[in-house]
């Protein structure tokens, strides 16, 4: 089915008259469902998704699971210190999965595709929180797009309406 889908976003391309540069190659399918679509060698993927309204209808002919189409994006890692363990790490906190929610809803354009995790065992946190050594930790999270990493790096992020 892969070869349709590259056949079809082809075929759609060349009927709305895209550059005949701008074509595809080799559509496969990884074990998540995930489609990896390389553009033909003088186009870059910034190029092909100019066309993305023509590319999605056309897979979305062959395959109707298929939802979106984008570009291949680095992820960031950024780590957040100071994280106060009563809001974030216990029962009744949500934990981070409540933070994750809270940064991508208060920092405009932030996509976190994975969880936020403590930079340190969980059950060492704990256990130093008991003893009265520490208040607060550090997590770590991935994110996409550079740009607005390097913006949350220099503005700082909000998470639960604190900066």
């Amino acid at each position: 089915m892969d070869e349709e889908i590259a056949s079809a976003v082809n075929r759609a391309l060349f009927q709305q008259q895209a550059p005949a540069h701008v074509r595809i190659m080799n559509a496969r399918r990884n074990a998540r469902g995930t489609i990896t679509a390389i553009p033909h060698q003088n186009t870059t993927a910034e190029m092909a998704l100019l066309y993305g309204d023509i590319i999605i209808k056309a897979a979305k002919s062959v395959d109707k699971r298929i939802i979106d189409v984008g570009g291949n994006e680095l992820w960031e890692r950024l780590k957040i210190r100071t994280i106060p363990l009563v809001r974030y790490m216990g029962k009744g906190t949500e934990g981070l999965q409540k933070m994750r929610e809270e940064i991508q809803a208060e920092n405009k354009g932030v996509t976190i595709p994975a969880q936020v995790r403590w930079l340190l065992n969980p059950c060492t946190i704990k256990e130093r929180e008991q003893r009265g050594d520490i208040k607060a930790s550090s997590v770590v999270f991935m994110m996409k797009g550079k740009k607005v990493a390097q913006r949350l790096v220099s503005k700082g992020v909000t998470a639960g309406g604190v900066q």
